[in-house]
């Protein structure tokens, strides 16, 4: 991810080795991750069983807020994907407890299908 990305809060894919190690002790055993976004330090993370949201906080990043959504819990989702002029994709999440989405910026090719693939696998 570039500085300019970083600074505009573009997320960037992560492999699933590293979140595994950023997330030591919060996936279930068994849990794995199918599709995980860094948005400058912060985490989403979708797995086989729930959305992950990982917040750093304060200047060090020490305090950590972790946002668990089980998937039963999403009412629906939007991705909207990069443009020609528009360099960056969109995605919202409606949650059924939030009457605002949870919204992030990607970055261009990151894996809008496996975003969708994770959301909608695991709606029911």
């Amino acid at each position: 991810m570039g500085f300019l990305d970083g600074l505009l809060g573009h997320g960037s894919d992560l492999s699933a080795d590293e979140v595994d190690r950023q997330l030591a002790g919060v996936l279930a055993p068994g849990e794995s991750v199918r599709v995980a976004f860094k948005v400058i330090r912060d985490l989403m993370v979708f797995t086989d069983r729930r959305l992950i949201l990982v917040d750093r906080q304060g200047m060090t990043g020490r305090k950590v807020e972790y946002l668990t959504v089980p998937y039963r819990a999403i009412t629906s989702f939007s991705v909207e994907t990069a443009g020609s002029f528009d360099m960056d994709s969109e995605l919202k999440i409606w949650i059924s407890s939030r009457p605002e989405p949870i919204q992030r910026t990607l970055r261009r090719g990151a894996d809008i299908l496996g975003i969708q693939q994770a959301i909608a696998g695991s709606l029911k």
